[in-house]
């Protein structure tokens, strides 16, 4: 499947055991502490199921946010809530502090009980990769298993410390984003567009440079394609840039010259007021941008450029809005994307990144989608490296 040396779940014999599962239950929350969207959840479902029937008895392990210290807000709780509605006929019960906890919790755990340990990062060992930490949590086990592909770039002690002590195995899902991820950066059918978006290009770098060795097309928008408008003279007023990374974009552009790929940049966008979703905006060309406005989507014609493009592509892999969709007088443009991708029949389709999934999490035509990964910072780090911590902590080479 890959060259990883992973052994995953489907597999081996994992019966009656004692099973830590790490999951990414990492999902967002409404003010009123309420679940938002629990696909994340609905995801790792498949891999507790599988190994529930086997006899085994599990506790799971889950971050939420990046809390400091303690806080209530930041509780698995309705987290806990969510898949008891899930799993009907088990016992979902969750664990405050686990390193306090009486013994008999985990040795008196039935079959039809579930243990969920209190949001991981409450504890500081957690991000340092604490050996002794390490040690408490596989004392809870018989075998580990990761099913937390939104971590797995991540050298945290849930994620690559327990997986050196006790007998380690990757999950359902953890196999199927291995599997997709990699078929389409091994062997990806041809034309590959890709598709870069979001708020900064910093972060994005190494990435949009192995982008440009796989694909054909990068189309370009966000916030992030104006440090490529900047980059060739034009104004763009007062949209959000990253000064200091206008070199990089221009070194990108050549790069891209010399690898034969197409980079395609707006031509046109959306001009507004970020917080005013009555008005609509209006279309300029990119040459025509005023020096108080600000750019918030792109334009119909730069939609009708990339929407040809996405058409005719074999492979797609997509990463970061193109507008401030949280508006939805700016979001047109990400829906437009979306909807491209979603009528291309002849395409594989990989996306990712979590305003990505943010924007079109509600919406229709979602399994026409070949592929879409949890994980955001984790999916860029994989194509872009080949490999993760989480992965290489499960090598059993």
């Amino acid at each position: 499947m890959t060259d990883f040396n992973i052994h995953f779940i489907d597999e081996h014999d994992i019966l009656h055991k004692r099973v830590l599962l790490r999951v990414d239950f990492n999902v967002s929350l409404h003010d009123n502490l309420t679940i938002a969207d629990d696909a994340r959840i609905q995801q790792g479902l498949p891999t507790i199921k599988y190994l529930l029937e086997k006899g085994n008895k599990l506790i799971l392990v889950s971050h939420l946010d990046r809390p400091e210290k303690r806080d209530p807000k930041l509780s698995l709780k309705p987290v806990v809530a969510r898949l008891q509605e899930y799993l009907d006929g088990f016992t979902v019960k969750l664990v405050d502090d686990f390193l306090i906890e009486p013994k008999e919790t985990f040795s008196a755990q039935k079959e039809n009980e579930i243990l969920v340990l209190e949001n991981i990062r409450f504890y500081a060992e957690e991000k340092k990769n604490d050996p002794e930490f390490a040690k408490k949590l596989a004392e809870l086990a018989d075998v580990y298993v990761n099913d937390a592909f939104g971590v797995c770039h991540r050298t945290d002690t849930s994620v690559v410390g327990v997986a050196a002590l006790i007998p380690s195995y990757g999950g359902l899902l953890l196999k199927k984003e291995i599997e997709m991820i990699s078929s389409v950066i091994a062997k990806p059918q041809k034309p590959l567009v890709a598709i870069i978006g979001g708020a900064k290009i910093s972060g994005k770098i190494k990435f949009i440079g192995r982008l440009l060795e796989l694909a054909d097309y990068l189309l370009v928008g966000g916030g992030l394609a104006n440090n490529f408008i900047a980059a060739q003279g034009f104004e763009i007023g007062k949209s959000l840039v990253e000064y200091e990374e206008i070199e990089n974009a221009r070194r990108i552009l050549y790069m891209a010259a010399q690898k034969n790929t197409a980079v395609v940049l707006p031509s046109d966008v959306v001009i507004g007021e970020p917080d005013n979703s009555k008005e609509g905006g209006e279309i300029k060309k990119v040459d025509e941008v005023p020096q108080d406005g600000y750019i918030l989507d792109i334009g119909p014609e730069t939609q009708a450029r990339f929407g040809a493009i996405i058409a005719k592509a074999k492979t797609i892999i997509w990463n970061g809005p193109v507008g401030l969709f949280e508006n939805p007088a700016f979001g047109r443009g990400t829906d437009f994307i979306y909807y491209a991708i979603t009528q291309n029949k002849d395409a594989v389709s990989v996306i990712g990144g979590g305003e990505t999934l943010a924007a079109v999490s509600k919406k229709e035509y979602l399994e026409k989608i070949t592929h879409i990964s949890t994980g955001g910072g984790a999916m860029l780090e994989f194509i872009e490296q080949g490999t993760l911590p989480g992965f290489e902590a499960l090598n059993n080479g």
